[in-house]
């Protein structure tokens, strides 16, 4: 395999958009591994996304307690506004119950129980949750509660809305939470809470109403959303034979049969191509790169002819970054080894 070398490192500065869409429909279609887009339209228009916000709650949460802290519910949290899990002022609930009632019931009473008890006050869980947005590169994103409860300010885009479950997908609790279909709740007025999102119920009637049901579809993750001025919000991440996509819907009246529909475009026109292989290439006569994991992506066949990689070496040939490129595209990077050529 041929490397085009280039003994340079640049560095771009995104500045976030300051134009704010006050309406419109937008949706998109990453790569659920390398978070590329592979289908959209409007994807990077600030809209409001409802409760599609506790994705980013769940996992700022997840990162900042034990999911065994036991949270007292405050009066505030009980009579939080809009959807509920009937939470009592008073009772102890643990972090866990709170993210499952979060994620499969959207209570916003749990959203803010967990806020207060993260970050001490709501306030001061919403700047922990933009400072995690930053940190992740949510350049569209703006939070100013933790339940997606309608603001002016309070806006996101498809595409980063996408990047969010594709990221806390990536924490292992997360992921359990988020995949789960039914669950038997503690609380004072427990019941067996099933998850709103249709498409990762489907399939899951096979197992029995006793167990903790996991989604068993190729839909296996996502999250609901709804307000009069955000309308339907949907996420979801669907896996087929190896492949994983995250479809996002702001403001779609069909969103479940869109999600579909989109899911089923990207299995019928995108293969999983082996782009380059794990182990080590010589570059020139006194060193080479190594590549621990192979490098896979989604690609349609227009793409996999014009697949190139592109090896960005740094001046003192001590760090690599090998970047995949479409034409002129650069949709992929990843950090490489450099070696001696004889090594």
């Amino acid at each position: 395999m041929r490397f085009i070398v280039l003994a340079c490192f640049c560095v771009i500065i995104l500045l976030p958009s300051t134009a704010l869409a006050r309406g419109g429909s937008s949706y998109v279609v990453l790569d659920g591994d390398t978070g590329r887009v592979l289908l959209g339209e409007n994807s990077d228009s600030q809209l409001p996304i409802a409760s599609l916000t506790k994705i980013w709650t769940a996992l700022v949460a997840i990162e900042n307690s034990d999911l065994q802290d036991l949270v007292v519910i405050s009066p505030k949290a009980a009579m939080a506004e809009g959807s509920s899990i009937y939470l009592q002022a008073g009772e102890t609930v643990t972090v866990e119950t709170l993210l499952y009632g979060l994620m499969l019931r959207s209570g916003n009473d749990a959203a803010t129980a967990l806020a207060e008890h993260v970050g001490g006050s709501v306030e001061g869980f919403v700047k922990l949750m933009n400072e995690r947005a930053v940190i992740a590169g949510l350049n569209n994103t703006v939070f100013m509660n933790p339940s997606g409860l309608h603001d002016d300010q309070h806006l996101s885009s498809a595409r980063d809305t996408a990047e969010m479950l594709r990221i806390a997908l990536q924490n292992p609790s997360f992921k359990k939470i988020a995949s789960t279909v039914l669950y038997r709740a503690n609380t004072t007025n427990g019941i067996l809470w099933e998850n709103k999102h249709r498409l990762l119920r489907e399939g899951a009637s096979k197992q029995p109403v006793s167990s903790l049901k996991s989604a068993t579809g190729t839909a296996f993750a996502g999250k609901t959303g709804f307000t009069k001025i955000a309308g339907r919000t949907l996420a979801t991440a669907f896996q087929k034979e190896g492949q994983t996509c995250i479809v996002v819907t702001l403001n779609a009246s069909d969103d479940w049969n869109v999600h579909r529909g989109l899911a089923n475009r990207i299995w019928e026109n995108y293969d999983l191509e082996t782009v380059v292989k794990a182990g080590k290439y010589t570059v020139d006569k006194k060193f080479a790169i190594r590549v621990k994991e192979p490098i896979l992506l989604q690609l349609d066949e227009k793409e996999q002819k014009q697949v190139r990689q592109v090896l960005h070496i740094s001046r003192k040939k001590k760090e690599a970054i090998l970047s995949i490129f479409i034409g002129d595209e650069r949709i992929y990077a990843v950090p490489v080894i450099v070696e001696t050529a004889n090594r």
